[in-house]
């Protein structure tokens, strides 16, 4: 279950569909694929979109994201089930296998080489190097097996110390890149021209004219090589066999009715230069088999015309084939581990990355198709039996009621491929080894009469109004992605043997070693071999049992490639919906209580931020029942399983509003908490500073007591005795003293204030008074206000006596300016206990009083105004403008009205009143 991203991404989980149809499956990949999300979940299965572009997805950032995380701690990733594997792997000791299938171009490729730079990525340090080279092998041996064989069908084994490859399928022969690609020196050396349409073999796919590209990707052929090990004379072998082939389809053979022979002996002489063979011996081989009678005579057999090509094609292919899997051989003797010792490294564990080829449904489908798609069929049927094996064990495990799954069982499809004396392969290799003229359509005859009954196999014969089918030529399978319609035509030739044992023969007596290497039953007489050897569908279906057989020893992770395009197809041919439907058949939601815990505490009152329950389970309860979803959980022993997705988005919803009402919080603790640590900070740094003024004067002192300590033994009384120099701050506050003491205690107050205010205006305000004298109570004042002065006496005497306070800080007229910026004329009156606002036109009646301890702050501008705005804890700031009387008409009380507040609060209430300057720093 991946990390939940926002529903504008889609779901991340196939699993949390509303409804399972192909509509919605389809809405939500395409809409992820819009928003950038090419990775989707099927609960543990990777779901991947081709972009067809470079996304900035794969970085060291995104690589440390997923080290070590749980699949569902994570959007969906690549990187996320390697991890998965890789842990897997490392701590439980098992094998995994990565399962990555799509059509061509749905990026199969890339997402093995991602997965394999994550695992080469996070791999340990003692061991990276190793890995780094295995992966870098690897990479480069996708570039050699495209261009040799099919390396979209091989499979990649790649563990934490070694790699490997097996060789599963190998179609056609290519050797158009050779031509192509390589340089007329080169071509020339093995007689080849570099028009591909000259060749047989090659002549189907010439309508392409040679290309840059074709020359490129021929250097990263030969480059790959090299890097991967090959030396110079493999290299050469590799090529001289190549040229074999393409030559061996040119050989032409004629009939003078009583025997065949080969038409020009030209290339006949080529072929054995190549091959380091003798002409003679060549010629024998393409037109003579050796055959030993019961009796141990051997007598050698002509060929008929027809006898001789199919001889010299079954040749050619198995030359392919051997030097296919003679490279993969080579690739995996490079790669292999060298010293292992199993008491030092441990047990010997692998991840395999199993890189295979999709459902095929052509417009003709012949017997590639028939193989590929068998193979598709055995693969699904191991996914959906470890689909079910991972479910059922993991309810077993819980102790959740098992309740069965209705699902598409294809085993029926498998075994009408491949039961013994029932099955189609079984059918044709009856017919490969029957003696007589057996042809394609007798053999569609046989699996007529034989298969006439199977629910999943149908033909024209069978289905005679079924008019897309042709008779003695098409058969249908209903597989599990679709019906496919196959062409029997071709059928029985290429399940065939023709490889006559003159050719293993001949290869083995090569001068050759690296050919001499690829044929090694070749040194068999023909008296020894006895044995008839396999059809190519038996040994094709041989391989796919011992695939499965590995798959299903190890613990599988599954990556499913689609191409994007407006059709259904991919998702069907993959059984993709098949899948959600069985991942989902029981609890579409499973989580660990103590992750579900940590998730959605914060969604209920008894679990946030912790709880005080007996055990993580319990808290989870409270959780479920306080949202209403007892119906819809089941408890295990270790997990909560959630039956339907809407209860799981349900808490997601509600957990993302709480999720910015959580972080405002935790920001306002840990602000607080930084405002605490600097407070503590700068209180140690003046005690410091304290502590060390203090050293620096008695140091002073106990300097002055050293030098002067014998003076009055000396002749002079110490007067040639040097005072030490005295620190900075004696002078400083023996210079402050001096002046201080000429001031009368009168004057203390006004000089108090003076320095508030030039502590708090920080020199920001240019003028503020400081050079006059400061009145404070201008109201009563009678030269400031001699026609109001009385009035205002009598109204602050009677305050006085209400409210007892003993100390006038300030009093004047000013201009009141409310919210609505309409001013009126108001009086002032600040006390050491309250601040009043008066109305001068009605005998300075008292119209509002604030307590002094409410107000936090004073600001002013740096200008000549007389602005001032008073802030209070309940936001009730108070705007004014102070006017002039008549005692100075130019006088600025802005400073007059800070130092006094300022002062008043540093020495009464021992707190700090903050004046803010506008435009300019706090002080």
């Amino acid at each position: 279950m991946a990390e939940l991203e926002g529903l504008e991404f889609g779901k991340s989980d196939f699993v949390l569909l509303d409804e399972v149809t192909m509509e919605q499956f389809m809405d939500n990949l395409k809409l992820r694929f819009e928003k950038g999300r090419i990775y989707t979940y099927i609960g543990e299965v990777v779901v991947s979109v081709n972009p067809y572009r470079q996304m900035d997805i794969y970085g060291r950032d995104t690589i440390d994201a997923y080290r070590g995380r749980e699949l569902y701690e994570n959007p969906p990733h690549l990187y996320a089930v390697s991890d998965a594997a890789y842990k897997a792997m490392k701590r439980r000791a098992k094998d995994t296998c990565i399962v990555i299938s799509g059509e061509s171009g749905a990026g199969k490729t890339e997402a093995s080489k991602y997965i394999m730079q994550y695992i080469a990525a996070i791999t340990n340090p003692s061991q990276r190097a190793e890995v780094e080279s295995v992966k870098n092998v690897l990479l480069k041996s996708n570039c050699v097996l495209e261009a040799f064989g099919n390396a979209k069908t091989n499979r990649n084994d790649n563990s934490s110390r070694f790699g490997h490859i097996n060789n599963y399928l190998l179609e056609k022969v290519r050797g158009g890149g050779l031509l192509r690609g390589g340089s007329d020196e080169l071509l020339e050396s093995f007689h080849l021209q570099n028009d591909p349409s000259v060749y047989a073999y090659t002549k189907e796919g010439a309508a392409t004219t040679t290309s840059n590209n074709d020359r490129s990707s021929h250097k990263a052929v030969m480059s790959a090589l090299d890097v991967i090990g090959f030396t110079q004379e493999e290299i050469n072998s590799i090529y001289q066999i190549l040229a074999t082939i393409l030559l061996l389809g040119n050989v032409q053979f004629e009939s003078d009715g009583e025997s065949v022979q080969i038409v020009g002996l030209e290339t006949v002489n080529h072929i054995a230069e190549l091959t380091a063979t003798d002409p003679e011996s060549v010629s024998k081989s393409l037109l003579y088999r050796t055959v030993a009678t019961g009796g141990g005579e051997v007598i050698e057999k002509g060929h008929t015309e027809q006898q001789a090509c199919f001889g010299r094609d079954a040749f050619a292919k198995a030359l392919y084939e051997r030097l296919f899997g003679w490279i993969v051989g080579r690739i995996n003797s490079v790669i292999e581990v060298k010293d292992y010792n199993p008491v030092l490294h441990g047990k010997n564990t692998v991840i395999g990355v199993l890189d295979i080829y999709g459902f095929e449904i052509f417009d003709n489908n012949s017997f590639e198709q028939f193989c590929i798609n068998y193979c598709n069929e055995k693969l699904q049927q191991l996914f959906i039996e470890l689909i079910l094996r991972q479910e059922q064990g993991e309810y077993n495990r819980e102790g959740i009621t098992w309740q069965h799954i209705d699902y598409f069982n294809n085993q029926i499809i498998v075994d009408l491929v491949e039961q013994p004396h029932k099955g189609i392969i079984s059918i044709l290799d009856e017919a490969c080894l029957t003696v007589g003229n057996v042809t394609d359509t007798v053999c569609l005859d046989s699996m007529d009469t034989k298969l006439a009954q199977h629910p999943h196999y149908t033909s024209r014969k069978l289905s005679p109004t079924d008019k897309t089918m042709d008779f003695q030529k098409h058969f249908r399978i209903r597989h599990y992605a679709g019906d496919v319609t196959y062409s029997v035509e071709g059928f029985l030739d290429k399940n065939k043997d023709l490889l006559f044992q003159d050719f293993k023969r001949l290869m083995y007596n090569s001068a050759n070693p690296v050919l001499k290497e690829m044929w090694p039953d070749g040194q068999l007489s023909i008296t020894e071999v006895t044995k008839r050897p396999l059809t190519a569908a038996t040994l094709f279906k041989n391989s796919i049992v011992a695939l499965v057989d590995k798959l299903a020893c190890k613990e599988p992770y599954y990556v499913r490639c689609i191409k994007p395009n407006e059709m259904k197809s991919p998702v069907a041919y993959l059984g993709l919906l098949e899948n959600v439907m069985v991942r989902r058949a029981g609890f579409a939601y499973r989580q660990h209580y103590a992750r579900f815990l940590q998730r959605y505490k914060m969604t209920c009152e008894y679990t946030w931020p912790n709880h005080l329950m007996a055990s993580d389970r319990e808290a989870v309860e409270a959780i479920v029942t306080q949202h209403g979803f007892q119906d819809d959980v089941a408890y295990g022993h270790t997990k909560l399983f959630v039956r339907t997705p809407r209860s799981l988005y349900t808490l997601e919803q509600e957990r993302a509003a709480l999720i910015p009402i959580l972080v405002l919080f935790l920001q306002k603790v840990w602000r607080g908490a930084l405002a605490r640590m600097r407070c503590r900070r700068m209180r140690a740094i003046y005690a410091i500073m304290g502590c060390y003024k203090r050293y620096k004067v008695k140091a002073h002192f106990w300097e002055v007591e050293r030098r002067f300590a014998n003076v009055r033994t000396m002749a002079d009384y110490g007067k040639t005795v040097e005072w030490p120099t005295p620190p900075n701050i004696i002078l400083a506050l023996w210079w402050a003293r001096q002046i201080v003491k000429n001031i009368p205690p009168s004057d203390m107050l006004e000089v108090r204030a003076k320095v508030a205010a030039l502590t708090a205006l920080s020199g920001e305000r240019k003028d503020w008074g400081f050079s006059r004298p400061w009145e404070r109570d201008y109201l009563a004042n009678v030269r400031d206000c001699p026609q109001t002065s009385s009035g205002f006496i009598r109204v602050s005497k009677e305050l006085r006596n209400k409210d007892e306070y003993s100390q006038v800080l300030f009093s004047g007229f000013c201009r009141k300016v409310n919210r609505f910026n309409k001013s009126t004329d108001r009086s002032l009156l600040v006390t050491d206990k309250y601040v009043y606002k008066l109305e001068p036109k009605k005998q300075y009646k008292v119209l509002k009083r604030l307590p002094l301890d409410t107000f936090t702050g004073v600001s002013v501008t740096s200008g000549v105004d007389q602005m001032v705005a008073l802030h209070t804890s309940s936001q009730d700031d108070v705007l004014l403008c102070l006017q002039r009387g008549q005692l100075c008409p130019n006088q600025d009380r802005v400073g007059e009205l800070v130092g006094s507040l300022v002062d008043h609060f540093t020495r009464s209430v021992q707190t700090t009143t903050r004046c803010f300057l506008t435009g300019s720093k706090l002080c």
